[in-house]
């Protein structure tokens, strides 16, 4: 990994600012970002530069704005020119019914989770030269009553990635799919980001199988 560019999405936390302290030590530079969070974004950037990133930006993203998508595309690559691994991990999610379900609820995780997720694909994609890793869900491939609209937005990044794939075979585009992780969402309960982070970065190296499309569940790969 030392050389390569790396866009990470949602790395001021969780499992996002866990995947950047895997590919720091190995010398990648580092396109972090953040939303609400730049103080986590800012402790993140500055522990990958103490701990061997090659270089490091730290961008505010905010997936449901069109403006700062496009921003934040144009300073990435004002800086690097291109990107070799790009990793979509930012999300949200909301734990209740959907009658409990506000609208700008719905809209946020639809917009953040899947859109978002799809938009800044899309102006990324002319520039990456290697791989596209989507973090899914164990809700990604099974459906749980309290969070419909998240289950929504997960079940649509993995036909997103499946199909994605089929237009772009020399790319290597795969679905990480995390189960139960201690990040905000969960309330810090489940298994450690660190984990799944793990995968993701071993995945990007090629250490761990990722079929056209396809899934890496990380409930399997580490029973």
């Amino acid at each position: 990994m030392k050389n390569k560019i790396v866009f990470i999405t949602g790395a001021s936390s969780g499992i996002g600012r866990e995947t950047a302290y895997k590919f720091a030590p190995a010398g990648a530079n580092l396109i972090l970002t953040y939303n609400k969070k730049k103080k986590g974004g800012e402790e993140t950037l500055k522990r990958c530069l103490e701990s061997g990133a090659k270089d490091a930006l730290l961008l505010k993203l905010d997936l449901t704005d069109n403006k700062s998508i496009v921003s934040a595309v144009k300073q990435a690559l004002k800086k690097f020119g291109s990107v070799d691994i790009m990793i979509n991990n930012a999300g949200t999610g909301v734990v209740k019914p959907l009658k409990d379900n506000t609208v700008a609820e719905i809209e946020q995780q639809l917009r953040t989770n899947l859109e978002g997720l799809i938009k800044i694909t899309r102006a990324m994609l002319p520039h990456v030269r290697e791989t596209i890793i989507n973090v899914g869900s164990f809700l990604s491939k099974n459906a749980y009553g309290d969070m419909a609209v998240y289950c929504a937005s997960k079940y649509g990044v993995r036909g997103f990635t499946q199909s994605l794939a089929e237009e772009l075979p020399d790319l290597k585009i795969c679905c990480v799919n995390p189960d139960l992780t201690a990040t905000t969402l969960t309330g810090n309960e489940g298994r450690p980001p660190e984990a799944v982070a793990d995968i993701i970065f071993k995945a990007a190296a090629g250490k761990i199988r990722c079929k056209k499309g396809g899934d890496v569940d990380v409930w399997e790969v580490l029973k």
